[in-house]
């Protein structure tokens, strides 16, 4: 076990046993235990904006919170294919955390979107697990190095919301390394955040918090892992067994009933106390690093609460925020809507209907135009310091083109009949030159606690499109929502749709500066838009039942499934349009190693505005004794170039992106063979592509007694010592058929039948009447044991 503090030098050592054991439970429902010399430090609510409760406290987003910045969404920041992008918030963040005396801030959260009906899918980042991890780990560096600690969640597979809290996630290994254990790996490894938290659900029947194989033998063993495994709020069954899994911290509290089954547990002698003090140990290490923040919000409130409470009470009375955030509340408000402009993605721009042009009449339309939908629901929603109109925005960029605006509200979402809205809206779009439709998912649609059953928008946001698209000159659709919606019903009825996905309380200026053309879309799908809910690779195995959910799809997770079965989609992973064109060429690849390349491409804007480009490398291959998906994202990266400007970028391919998890070996390997380097627009698009013959990790398949005799014969040292043993049986048994030397003569193991070269190697050992030694036969092989 990794820790921070050494247990020799530990503050917990000249604690009782009780004392140690009240550290590893919360003092309070948002606070860790103070005990001793170690204080109590504040947990709160992220990862996109801080959700602070002081009072009416909860986890599942009921009571209020105090203000602060709504930076965009994970699902928006995975479209921005840009790790400064999550740089920029994590860094945000922390100095709000430490404003508001917040020490770790739980997020960000990087469960894969295993199904497009993830009612939780708005918090994460991607279908891909490169995708997420690079992302997440750029979060995770900028937040610490602000001096607060993160919570990588929800540990692990836990992908959806139905019955999350007792549904087991039965999943393979070879799917779990590769697909839903990779992102958190890559963050542990490369950014050491301070704590895990594990999740509500059972892995394989055993409940995530209670999971030595996962807690101990995984993160902290095989990944090194040295802060506090921290339980998700009321995730604990049983304290003891998630004490001896590893789990360290459980939340919330007060904890007198677990701080006492613990010390019951050590006296009876059914826990060691040596666990304890380990875990005490790991969790004072992490108040001691991260309590600065706590320290200094409680001094300065101290130090100044005479002479700022008058201004606080105006500052708050006159716009509802605190005197105390004003340093900062303007800059982040700006930070938020320059970020967002870099998340949203157009995927449609037919006719040139996008950026709209000077001189213009705009009809402006939907509910969601003036009452955005910029946040989900549940435990991350956050009690925004301002927030932006799209209406309002437009309206300004409007007035400085010459363009006149019109608005109609379109949709009623309180229930009532919207007929006669929608008749206005379609009454004024006849006489404009473009209608922009702002339409999406309400946040009653998508939240914590439960999924959604249809990728369907409302039947009102539906007959607005069709109504005002069949009437328009030219007609834009902006999408709000937390999760991929269908675009079936009407997407050949519109000229324009850009997807904003939920972007933070700065989405209304984002949206405007995207549309006029002040900002030019650089977003791409981080997730898989499909034609179907039915076409969609967990369809059949979501979100399960009888408490059991089937991972069935294994590692074709998202496009890797639609690329592999070749399945249309309406729009892949990885596209996305601008407002100026890009050429991708000159793709060089440079071995560096047995298993490593560096790629070069050089990319030039070929259009007339500055533009940001993604470079997105993808890799194919079918080496090895697994199936492997048609292609996986390598590599990425995000370039700005102004118009005419070409660079040249350099795009490492490390070990993993060739390798798979060896379930024999339990170990990443690389095959021996050739693998295509793909230059792509997206998953669906080559471009460009060559290849390099790797040599692999020259390991023999892994055999045991169960493994086919058609591998024993393929293995290089097994295979050539059985060769004569199976020859020598073949030509006994001719032999007892006929008599005849030719016959016996003519027999060869190369022409056995697929009868007996698939058959288990047990079996043929049980036939061979003594003549193959089981024993011998696996001291030929290397680590391989009988079975």
């Amino acid at each position: 076990m990794h820790l921070p503090v050494s247990p020799d030098e530990s503050p917990v050592n000249d604690l009782s046993l009780r004392d140690a054991a009240a550290l590893l439970t919360g003092g309070a429902f948002w606070s860790t235990a103070q005990v001793g010399t170690v204080p109590s430090i504040v947990l709160a609510d992220g990862p996109h904006g801080v959700r602070l409760q002081k009072q009416g406290t909860d986890h599942l987003g009921l009571h209020h919170s105090e203000p602060a910045t709504c930076f965009p969404l994970a699902v928006a920041v995975g479209s921005s294919w840009n790790p400064q992008v999550a740089e920029q918030i994590g860094a945000a963040l922390a100095r709000e955390c430490r404003e508001l005396g917040v020490s770790v801030l739980l997020g960000p959260g990087v469960n894969i979107k295993r199904s497009a009906l993830g009612g939780r899918n708005f918090e994460y980042y991607s279908e891909d697990p490169l995708l997420t991890g690079v992302l997440a780990s750029a979060h995770v560096k900028a937040l610490q190095a602000g001096g607060v600690g993160a919570s990588l969640k929800h540990f692990a597979a836990n992908d959806q919301e139905t019955d999350r809290m007792i549904i087991s996630s039965d999943v393979d290994e070879r799917t779990l390394r590769e697909i839903h254990l990779a992102p958190f790996e890559r963050v542990v490894t490369e950014a050491q955040p301070a704590t895990v938290m594990c999740s509500y659900n059972k892995i394989n029947g055993v409940y995530s918090s209670e999971n030595r194989w996962l807690l101990t033998d995984v993160l902290r063993g095989q990944w090194g892992f040295g802060g506090v495994v921290v339980s998700d709020w009321g995730a604990v069954h049983n304290r003891v067994r998630s004490l001896e899994a590893g789990l360290d911290l459980a939340m919330p509290g007060p904890g007198d009933l677990s701080t006492g089954a613990v010390v019951a547990a050590v006296d009876s002698g059914l826990l060691d106390d040596t666990l304890v003090r380990r875990s005490a140990s790991v969790v004072a290490g992490l108040v001691q690093k991260y309590a600065a923040a706590s320290t200094a919000a409680q001094n300065v409130t101290a130090q100044n609460v005479t002479a700022q409470t008058v201004a606080a009470e105006e500052a708050t009375a006159q716009n509802g925020t605190p005197q105390e955030y004003a340093d900062y509340v303007a800059e982040h408000h700006q930070l938020a809507r320059d970020l967002a402009t870099e998340c949203a993605v157009l995927l449609k721009n037919d006719n040139h209907a996008l950026p709209l042009t000077p001189n213009s009449t705009i009809l402006v339309t939907g509910e969601l135009a003036v009452s955005p939908r910029f946040q989900g629901g549940g435990s991350s929603y956050v009690n925004a310091t301002q927030i932006d109109v799209p209406l309002h925005a437009i309206e300004e960029h409007a007035a400085a083109s010459n363009c006149t605006v019109l608005f109609e509200r379109g949709v009623d979402s309180s229930g009532d009949d919207s007929s006669q809205l929608r008749a206005a809206a379609v009454a004024a779009a006849k006489d404009v030159d473009v209608a922009v439709v702002f339409a999406g998912t309400l946040e009653a649609e998508e939240s914590e606690g439960y999924d959604r059953t249809h990728l369907d928008l409302s039947t009102d946001h539906v007959a607005l499109i069709k109504d005002v698209s069949s009437v328009a000159r030219r007609t834009v659709v902006v999408l709000s929502n937390g999760g991929v919606v269908t675009l079936e019903a009407w997407h050949d009825d519109v000229d324009a749709i850009l997807e904003g996905f939920l972007l933070g309380q700065g989405s209304g200026q984002a949206l405007a500066d995207l549309l006029f053309g002040i900002a030019n879309p650089s977003g791409r799908l981080a997730e898989t838009i499909p034609l179907r809910l039915e076409d969609t690779p967990s369809y059949l195995n979501f979100p399960g039942e009888q408490g059991h959910v089937r991972y069935a799809e294994g590692v074709m997770v998202g496009y890797r499934h639609y690329e592999t079965v070749q399945a249309p989609v309406r729009y892949p992973f990885g596209h996305g349009l601008s407002y100026t064109t890009f050429d991708t060429t000159d793709l060089h690849v440079t071995e560096t190693g047995p298993d490593s390349v560096i790629a070069q491409v050089t990319v030039t804007n070929t259009g007339s505005v500055t533009g940001k480009h993604v470079v997105q490398l993808y890799v194919s291959t079918q080496a090895g004794p697994v199936r492997r998906a048609a292609r996986t994202l390598g590599a990425f990266t995000k370039v700005e170039l102004a118009p005419g400007q070409s660079k040249v970028v350099h795009l490492e391919l490390d070990r993993r992106a060739f390798a798979y998890w060896d379930i024999d070996r339990a170990a990443w390997v690389v095959a021996e063979g050739s693998y295509a380097i793909q230059l792509c627009a997206n998953s669906s698009t080559v471009l460009s592509e060559t290849s390099v013959n790797l040599a692999g990790d020259g390991l023999p398949a892994a055999l045991s007694l169960q493994s086919n005799v058609g591998e024993w014969l393929a293995h290089p040292v097994a295979g050539a010592a059985l060769t004569p043993l199976l020859t020598a049986l073949i030509s006994q048994a001719a032999a007892r058929e006929d008599d005849s030397a030719q016959v016996a003569a003519a027999v060869n193991v190369s022409d056995l039948p697929d009868m007996v070269r698939l058959m288990p190697m047990i079996q043929l050992v049980g036939v061979s009447g003594g003549a193959i030694d089981p024993d011998k036969l696996l001291q030929l092989t290397t680590g391989v044991e009988a079975s």
